[in-house]
């Protein structure tokens, strides 16, 4: 008997990326397991990006829509695709040739897994290495991303997810201006193992149009999610509410200090403290480190 390759679609979602999408692609054909189908979700873009795509013919689905924000192009994409899997791709990144091949090994592992994530490395503009993430996570992982743990990386641009995941889970809240990748995946690892590849299989681009830090967005983003997440009736979730809560504020409240808002760290200091009073310890040595800091900018 032969057996059939899955097929797996590739999903692109893009506003503006004229000038990046064309490698992006590039890297998507070239690809050891081909993808059945390129999808690229064009959310409004109103520079070259529909004549790049055009270059590449029959090769890639273009969908243009109204500007309603990266969700609302995955989604797009997703319910146009027909494949197995789906992969996403960011439009401004850069696909390892084995990329796929490797994330679909992962889920012949073991058939409980929804979801497979991958190492990236960071580049910037000119494609040139910045950084490295390989601390990825397996399993049953749900409980670690909701108390805001490192689990999944870029879950924007590395995941492949099964269609049963989709149809199990759902697709993007289109609410959601930030952690909306997040989200969606803490969704599908509530009733899915998380597979992970511990190799660098993206290049991530770095540079500045990538979705800054927002504070209020990330805050608005997030009680959403957590609003969801917790309208459940499973004790073993409800049971890490308080943790969950001080830990969003603990972020919000450490990114509030870095920014030099000391304002809003006031203010999310006080939040984290009414969920985590243990944490008192973590904003003791708080002053410490603004003084290493600024000692390590003037030696600098």
């Amino acid at each position: 008997m032969i057996k059939t390759m899955p097929k797996v679609s590739v999903v692109i979602p893009t506003y503006n990326y004229a000038n990046f999408i064309g490698e992006a692609i590039e890297s998507i054909i070239a690809q050891t397991h081909p993808a059945s189908e390129i999808i690229v979700g064009d959310d409004g873009s109103t520079d070259d990006t529909e004549q790049v795509v055009a270059r590449f013919g029959s090769k890639v689905r273009y969908i243009k829509k109204e500007n309603g924000g990266v969700c609302s192009a995955r989604n797009t994409g997703i319910k146009n695709s027909t494949g197995d899997f789906v992969a996403f791709f960011d439009a401004d990144d850069v696909s390892c040739p084995t990329r796929i091949e490797k994330q679909l090994a992962k889920f012949t592992e073991d058939a409980e897994t929804g979801l497979v994530h991958c190492g990236m490395q960071e580049i910037d503009g000119q494609g040139n290495a910045v950084g490295l993430n390989l601390e990825g996570k397996e399993g049953w992982v749900a409980d670690d991303m909701l108390l805001l743990k490192p689990v999944i990386i870029g879950p924007g641009g590395t995941i492949i997810v099964k269609r049963e995941a989709f149809q199990a889970a759902g697709v993007f809240d289109e609410r959601l201006e930030i952690y909306e990748d997040w989200e969606f995946c803490y969704r599908v690892a509530r009733k899915f193992k998380i597979g992970f590849v511990p190799e660098v299989l993206l290049d991530y681009r770095v540079h500045g149009k990538n979705s800054h830090l927002n504070l209020k967005k990330m805050e608005r983003s997030l009680l959403i999610a957590f609003e969801k997440a917790f309208d459940t009736k499973d004790e073993s979730v409800s049971r890490l509410r308080r943790e969950c809560y001080g830990n969003l504020y603990k972020i919000l409240a450490g990114s509030s200090f870095r920014a030099g808002n000391y304002r809003m760290f006031t203010k999310y200091l006080i939040k984290s403290l009414r969920q985590k009073p243990g944490d008192i310890q973590y904003y003791l040595e708080f002053p410490v480190r603004r003084l290493r800091k600024g000692n390590e900018k003037k030696s600098a």
